[in-house]
């Protein structure tokens, strides 16, 4: 895949659906990133698990809408099951993968290795013999599962500097490439995706922060160089929860009846005033001068949340 020597920061909503304001907010800030620093900006379809019919194009036209201008070529996700084979072939020739038959529970279950945060996986099935993989392949199979595959890391500790939260470190542990039902994993699918387009800035929500060093990590084991890293503040709702559309009206479309001005909950929220669209907010926009504290939306009165 050809990459512009501009290089680009881009979007990559799944299409699980309709964008709520705090996606639209953080899909905008993206796009601000990009242009002020003259890189393209790419959208990415990122379906290969829950998808909605009609979402993906529903989201893209709610950016649009707002302003946002993408360049060609979009990237579909569940298109490119074959380039994330090869790139999964290439580390499995390289000694860097192996097949894990645990599942969630019993991961769940295992002690965790030393130094490694919750969650890490423990390397249960790292060193296995042959005889061992080969009756736990059987036990799979009998139930209808395959083993997923994990990446072999060097299990060290990795640092990124991102623009907004300084440095970021984590412990790589042995995450997963390909699940157990062959559905290739996110860290896979989006380190090879923003690689092959020249994604060399990813702004995105600072929930996804700690697997900055995870991808990281696997971009140079597949010879791209990491993109910069730009966590913008999540917007929550006023329990303290990340908004989602349980909240009540969340989405552009539930909120036209109140006369919801985007633009200017866009611009307070980010801490520059109200803006009246997309041409003062490239005019105002630095990323020194972002609201770096918690931004919590409250949606208006009137409707029941589901």
């Amino acid at each position: 895949m050809s990459q512009d020597t501009r290089g680009a920061g881009r979007f990559a909503p799944s299409p699980s659906g309709d964008l709520h304001v705090g996606n639209i907010r953080t899909g905008v800030l993206a796009f601000l990133c990009a242009r002020q620093s003259g890189r393209l900006f790419r959208w990415r379809i990122e379906d290969l698990d829950r998808v909605q019919e009609g979402a993906a194009d529903r989201q893209l036209a709610d950016l649009e809408g707002c302003g946002v201008v993408i360049d060609p070529p979009v990237l579909v996700q569940s298109t490119r099951t074959e380039v994330y084979s090869r790139y999964l072939a290439d580390l499995a020739r390289a000694g860097l993968t192996y097949e894990c038959y645990c599942s969630r529970r019993e991961i769940q279950a295992a002690p965790s290795a030393p130094h490694h945060p919750p969650g890490a996986y423990p390397g249960t099935c790292r060193d296995l013999p042959e005889s061992v993989r080969a009756a736990a392949r059987e036990r799979l199979a009998t139930q209808g599962r395959s083993p997923a595959i994990r990446l072999r890391s060097a299990l060290s500790a990795v640092t990124v500097t991102d623009d907004v939260l300084g440095e970021i470190s984590g412990i790589v542990d042995d995450f997963v490439l390909r699940r157990g039902d062959g559905v290739f994993a996110y860290n896979l699918a989006v380190v090879v995706d923003d690689g092959e387009s020249g994604i060399d800035q990813v702004v995105r929500a600072d929930d996804l922060a700690s697997s900055a060093p995870r991808q990281a990590y696997l971009a140079r084991l597949l010879g791209f160089e990491p993109p910069r890293y730009v966590h913008v503040p999540l917007v929550l709702s006023p329990s303290g929860s990340r908004l989602a559309k349980r909240d009540g009206a969340v989405t552009l479309s539930d909120l036209a009846p109140f006369g919801f001005d985007l633009w200017d909950w866009l611009g307070r929220s980010c801490g520059f005033g109200p803006w009246t669209g997309m041409e003062q907010a490239l005019a105002e926009f630095s990323l020194p001068r972002l609201h770096r504290g918690p931004v919590v939306f409250t949606p208006p009165d009137g409707v029941d949340s589901a």
